[in-house]
């Protein structure tokens, strides 16, 4: 017997008979008959029933392979009749027979004679002739009396459940679940524990942890005179457990038997090597065990369960390492909605950066900072964000945008500072002028108004739910340590900011993959300077402005190398186009204008001069470092600079710096020579030696193509799989998310390109790149940085083409750590 022939239930039932814990008599069927029961096969009654004794009631639960896809509910107090409601009248009383009878009357009612379950509702249960009426309405609608016969009643049974489970709504259900289409059903029939009668009996059920903690406590329910589940369905009757202050409990009222069951639940935890909840039955203080089920447990109960089997020697570390979702960390990283509390949904999008959060809408980058400034909490909402936001997305609680993907600039930063983000969120009308977003429903939100963004799940919702707060705990701490004991491939960060390389820092990256240096000229004092540089008609003049962006850079750089220690940091070249620092509106161009002291026509003209038609394949990365070189200089002096700043006496560390964008061997050679300038000049002025490792980010077809080439002038390649994946497709990766689903649906993209590599086409360059890079360079450094970093499927394939390390958000890295141990421990395991 195992959980693909007989079910997960089944299987387990089966090793607790082994323990010799006091199981009824069960009988499994296996996926195929029942598959055939749901065709008409007629099963051998006399060979399923020999097991059991005559009369004996009995129940059928389902078993499928996995607990989470569900299955029909089970029946219960099957064979009850005429016959034995009069036996059992005189063992255990007549109440407590009528009570069986009435259940299984409206179970099978239900279920298997598929009648309206509202023809009992004028019944009164409580009536000495409850019986008689149940049986005669049930006659009345199904135009034929209640079946008596025990088989005939088990074969109604066993045949209902079984066409329940392959209906087209149990199996889209299931579907959504993971479940594969041709999942099978297992059918568990049971000697019934009655429950109910003379003596103590009930039913309830017992677990050793918290489901929401993992922490060891006692917890279930009990109630006396219930069968089944009815202990957790009713709260009102139910007993604690363990003695509590709160109420009358188990363990007072049947101490002997409380401490049997708390000794079985041990014994299971140790021979199952899991946290089990166990389904009991007490008859006449003698106790059942039904069933035993995993322990629900959320993410952070899953982490510490593991640690806690693995300390206690029943699991491996390796084991403990394999048991936990790497996505599942999201929950422990970032505050969640409460799985229980309600959800007023108002809207959805593309989940983008988990974790979920509350607070006022707002509609621009200043109003979140005066939020921020008034210490209230605020979402803020953008048709789509551009780096001028980036100091709002810094004061504000959670972004919400109307057009974007997985690797839009409103998702990457969110994923980068750990705000909860979604875009794409196209289900609602953004109507930015009036401040107001209008939700799928018809309902207007307006600025000041409180939402939540959940980024977890895409839902936009009304009003503050409750929450859950993160939890790094010592349990968490010890799961990863245990994974990196494992992994072997390196996890850097993408850090922008000594806020981000702290963050980083935290989640134990091993340095920094990706450092965007132009988020740094978007704070307002850079801001101005940067836009000098811009509308300097010649090179001095760029070169005397630049001299205003040369400290704060250098300082920045400082920072950073302090906080990393002697870890790699990799810092990026300038990369975008120079519109992107000049502004769209009037308003803006006037006092852009004032500031540089020029014609407002002046500015006006330069603006829209500097203007392209697709400017993410325009005068950008290396290509602007060749045309104004000037800001390639004062970067290369800024981080020579800092690297000798921040090293004090110490031997100097070796700075990473990366060319972005590149296509052609020659820009490599010029920005080499560029830059080798720099660093002699430096070197003569500091009277100091130091050295710096030069890369390319690969992020065009033909600098993966031409790898052979361009890798002879260089130490590293980071593959850029936004920018690779976008000019790979010819797909926006802002507008991608507007037909993204439908393509994703329809099976034209198997996932989305943005959210998991494609290993057929853009994996293809990343092979191909990685190849010929060696060849030329077989000490080529080979890494991705792009926000597949962070991704388990494309961790995989990074693993299975040789990469050195990836580099994701800092809030990524323990799920880029855990995955890329487990992807390591799964090859040692084969």
């Amino acid at each position: 017997m195992a959980p693909a022939t007989h079910g997960g239930r089944a299987k387990c039932l089966q090793r607790l008979a082994r323990l010799d814990l006091p199981l009824p008599t069960t009988v499994a069927l296996s996926f195929d008959a029942v598959h055939g029961l749901a065709a008409g096969e007629q099963p051998d009654m006399a060979q399923v029933l020999a097991p059991f004794e005559d009369g004996q009631l009995l129940c059928v639960r389902p078993s499928s392979e996995d607990p989470d896809w569900g299955g029909p509910g089970a029946i219960l107090n099957i064979g009850m009749n005429d016959e034995q409601l009069a036996s059992l009248s005189e063992t255990i009383g007549a109440e407590a027979a009528a009570k069986l009878y009435l259940k299984f009357i409206q179970s099978y009612s239900t279920h298997v004679a598929r009648l309206d379950p509202d023809i009992f509702d004028d019944l009164d249960n409580s009536d000495p002739d409850a019986v008689a009426d149940f049986l005669e309405a049930y006659e009345d609608e199904a135009e034929e009396p209640f079946p008596q016969d025990r088989s005939a009643q088990l074969i109604g049974v066993l045949r209902s459940m079984a066409r329940a489970w392959e209906g087209t709504t149990a199996r889209l259900l299931r579907q959504a679940k993971g479940a594969p289409a041709d999942a099978g059903l297992g059918l568990v029939i049971q000697a019934m524990a009655l429950g109910v009668g003379h003596g103590e009996s009930g039913s309830g059920v017992l677990q050793l942890v918290n489901s929401d903690t993992g922490l060891p406590q006692i917890t279930g329910r009990y109630m006396s005179q219930s069968q089944g589940r009815d202990a957790m369905k009713s709260g009102a009757g139910a007993l604690f457990l363990q003695k509590d202050a709160r109420g009358a409990s188990l363990e007072e009222k049947v101490p002997d038997a409380f401490a049997l069951l708390t000794e079985y639940a041990g014994l299971m935890r140790a021979r199952l090597r899991e946290e089990m909840q166990i389904e009991f039955t007490l008859e006449n203080g003698e106790i059942h065990i039904l069933d035993g089920v995993r322990v629900q447990r959320s993410a952070r109960a899953a982490v510490r369960i593991a640690v806690s089997l693995a300390e206690d020697k029943i699991i491996t570390r390796e084991e403990a390492v394999m048991r936990i979702e790497p996505r599942a960390l999201n929950e422990l990283l970032h505050r969640q909605v409460d799985s229980e509390a309600e959800r007023d949904v108002i809207g959805s999008g593309i989940a983008a950066s988990p974790g979920a959060a509350t607070g006022r809408i707002v509609f621009t980058a200043a109003e979140a900072q005066a939020c921020a400034a008034r210490g209230e909490a605020c979402v803020l909402v953008r048709r789509e964000t551009n780096p001028e936001d980036i100091r709002g997305m810094h004061a504000a609680s959670a972004a919400l945008t109307e057009r974007g993907g997985m690797t839009s600039h409103a998702a990457v930063i969110g994923r980068g500072l750990g705000l909860p983000c979604v875009v794409g969120a196209t289900s609602m009308r953004f109507q930015i002028r009036k401040k107001r977003i209008i939700a799928t429903d018809g309902r207007v939100f307006r600025e000041g108004d409180v939402i939540t963004v959940d980024g977890t799940t895409g839902n936009i919702l009304a009003g503050e739910p409750k929450m859950m707060e993160a939890a790094l705990d010592d349990a968490f701490q010890t799961l990863m340590s245990w994974a990196d004991l494992s992994r072997d491939i390196g996890v850097r960060a993408n850090a922008d900011t000594p806020a981000d390389a702290t963050t980083a820092l935290m989640f134990e990256a091993e340095g920094i993959g990706l450092c965007r240096t132009e988020h740094m000229f978007f704070e307002a004092d850079q801001l101005i300077a940067m836009r000098e540089v811009i509308f300097a008609n010649a090179s001095a003049d760029r070169a005397v402005a630049l001299q205003a962006l040369l400290p704060m850079q250098r300082e920045m750089f400082v920072e950073l190398f302090n906080i990393m220690g002697k870890r790699p940091v990799c810092i990026r070249l300038f990369d975008p186009p120079l519109h992107e620092f000049l502004p769209t509106d009037r308003a803006g161009l006037r006092d852009l204008a004032e500031s540089l002291n020029l014609p407002l026509s002046d500015v006006t003209r330069r603006v829209e001069a500097l203007g392209e038609y697709n400017p993410m394949l325009g005068m950008r990365g290396v290509r602007l470092g060749i045309t104004v070189p000037e800001i390639l200089d004062m970067q290369a002096r800024a981080i020579f600079e800092a690297t000798l700043d921040a090293c004090g006496d110490n031997e100097p560390f070796v700075p990473e710096i990366m060319i972005p964008l590149v296509s052609a061997k020659r820009e490599v050679e010029l920005v080499k020579t560029r830059i080798d300038a720099v660093a002699a000049a430096v070197r003569t002025e500091r009277a100091r030696d130091f050295d710096y490792r030069l890369g390319v980010m690969v992020e065009t077809p033909r600098a993966a193509l031409r790898a052979e080439d361009i890798a002879q002038h260089c130490n590293f390649f980071s593959f850029g799989t936004n920018d690779l994946t976008q000019m790979t497709y010819g797909l926006s990766r802002d507008d991608a998310g507007r037909f993204m689903s439908p393509y994703v649906q329809q099976g034209v993209f198997p996932e989305d390109p943005f959210h998991t590599l494609d290993q057929e086409g853009v994996g293809e360059l990343l092979r191909l790149g990685a190849e010929r890079g060696r060849r030329a360079q077989p000490d080529l450094t080979l890494s991705v940085c792009g926000e597949h970093g962070g991704s388990p499927e494309s961790i995989a394939f990074c693993r299975q083409i040789g990469l050195d390390y990836v580099s994701c958000s800092p809030f990524r890295v323990p799920v880029a750590r855990l995955a890329a141990a487990q992807l390591a421990i799964k090859d040692k395991l084969q």
